[in-house]
């Protein structure tokens, strides 16, 4: 459906319709775009360069690549997966420029498994959630992002984007330019390692729970002791 040029943008335009209206600098159209894919996008990227501030900086970057590049995009694939495509380009160049080993390459070795059902995350209600559950959740993520963070370069980006933005395997395949089978290995591969990393810090974590230290001892000692009943005490 054409949208007319001086009628408000739809939110949900196609990926068709609204590249084409970006090719035809209608006002709006690219912020409508850009607001649809930045959290897809900027997760990528960091997902390749670690650092939120050239992740930001690389998805400015892509956003005026694809700008650009515009009239080019067909709608062979879906636009997400297109845009997808050029913000790892531009990721693995900055990563470069910082010398880091960011790119994907195959893995030689790994078997074609299957990965388990993805775990459902539980939803908690925010508007009635403790300060201390937040604060406990908010450790959590930091937790996570740090694994994610230590993951290979070959695992990370297609962790991020199947657990993380739900892709489909065929979807990050395309963006990749890899196999699918070898999308599915890296997965399976990523949430091992993931699970083992996290495991160590629950493990790490329960040598200090419930901390009992010199103070709580001190505390409870001299409790009893004042309310202890000493024969002969006045």
């Amino acid at each position: 459906m054409q949208t007319q040029p001086n009628s408000p943008l739809r939110a949900d335009l196609s990926d068709a319709e609204l590249a084409r209206q970006v090719s035809a600098s209608r006002p709006g159209a690219f912020e409508l775009l850009m607001r649809r894919h930045n959290q897809t996008l900027f997760r990528t990227a960091r997902s390749i360069l670690r650092n939120d501030s050239d992740a930001e900086e690389v998805l400015q970057e892509a956003y005026l690549q694809a700008f650009r590049a515009m009239d080019s995009y067909r709608g062979d694939a879906r636009l997400a997966t297109w845009l997808t495509r050029i913000v790892i380009h531009a990721a693995i160049a900055r990563a470069r420029q910082r010398q880091h080993r960011a790119e994907v390459v195959p893995l030689d070795g790994l078997m074609d498994t299957q990965p388990e059902a993805a775990e459902q995350a539980m939803t908690q209600d925010e508007a009635t959630e403790s300060p201390e559950r937040a604060a406990m959740r908010g450790q959590m993520r930091q937790l996570l992002e740090q694994a994610i963070d230590r993951l290979p370069d070959t695992f990370r980006t297609v962790f991020v984007l199947r657990a993380v933005e739900e892709m489909s395997g065929e979807e990050v395949a395309g963006c990749l330019a890899i196999p699918e089978a070898t999308v599915r290995s890296r997965f399976f591969r990523a949430r091992g390692l993931l699970r083992s990393a996290l495991a160590m810090e629950v493990d790490l974590a329960l040598e200090s729970a419930y901390s009992f230290d010199g103070a709580r001892c001190d505390r409870i000692v001299a409790g009893v002791l004042a309310r202890l009943d000493v024969p002969g005490k006045d």
